[in-house]
């Protein structure tokens, strides 16, 4: 199954390092990311759990959820914990899914047969409250991910669903943003009194509106 986004986020139910879970009821009405680990026990994965969990302020205030998924069982998860624990200096406290039949890998087109059989790529799933897929970021086994990225677009994933703005290249939370083409320009004023700028007919900026 090839996922794309808008598409529906499957469902599954999965044993973890926290105990059984139903994904549909772990978001619950939160915003979720899932992201895969090639294995436990390997030096990239344990750098990322621990920035993830150094994070969870971060992702608190967003209302986001974090799982994250790897092919080993949840006792080898639990060990691979307390190293996490050790090495990052922080304390992982969000799921780490146990994939061993790679079920849910295989579910979200985690593993690509010719990068490797059996690991899973470094995927990343944003998922809305509606449980839609709203971003999908894929990394080979040997390059880290850029959480400062995955917080950024959640920023912009979450202005953008409630207001009709678009987010420029390297925009940042806080920075103008750009006025959707389905607003006629004599009626951005209404809609965005705090001023807006006509570059071309089809780009209009504004301040972020919900600043």
């Amino acid at each position: 199954m090839s996922l794309r986004i808008g598409d529906v986020a499957p469902n599954f139910k999965a044993e973890t390092s926290i105990g059984n879970i139903d994904f549909y009821e772990f978001l619950g009405d939160s915003w979720g990311v899932l992201f895969s680990h090639p294995a436990d026990y390997t030096p990239v994965c344990t750098t990322e759990l621990g920035r993830t969990a150094s994070l969870k302020g971060e992702f608190e205030k967003r209302n986001v959820k974090v799982l994250a998924l790897s092919v080993d069982s949840a006792e080898s998860h639990k060990g691979w914990i307390r190293d996490i624990n050790e090495t990052q200096h922080t304390n992982v406290e969000f799921p780490i899914i146990a994939d061993e039949d790679k079920k849910i890998a295989d579910l979200y087109d985690m593993i690509h047969p010719n990068a490797s059989e059996t690991l899973t790529v470094r995927s990343l799933f944003v998922i809305s409250p509606d449980k839609k897929v709203k971003l999908m970021l894929t990394y080979p086994a040997s390059t880290g991910r850029n959480f400062d990225e995955v917080l950024r677009v959640i920023d912009s994933l979450q202005l953008t669903a409630n207001y009709s703005v678009a987010t420029p290249a390297d925009w940042k939370d806080g920075d103008d943003v750009v006025v959707m083409n389905s607003i006629k320009t004599e009626d951005i004023p209404a809609k965005f009194p705090k001023g807006h700028k006509v570059i071309k007919p089809y780009l209009r900026m504004t301040p972020q509106p919900n600043k």
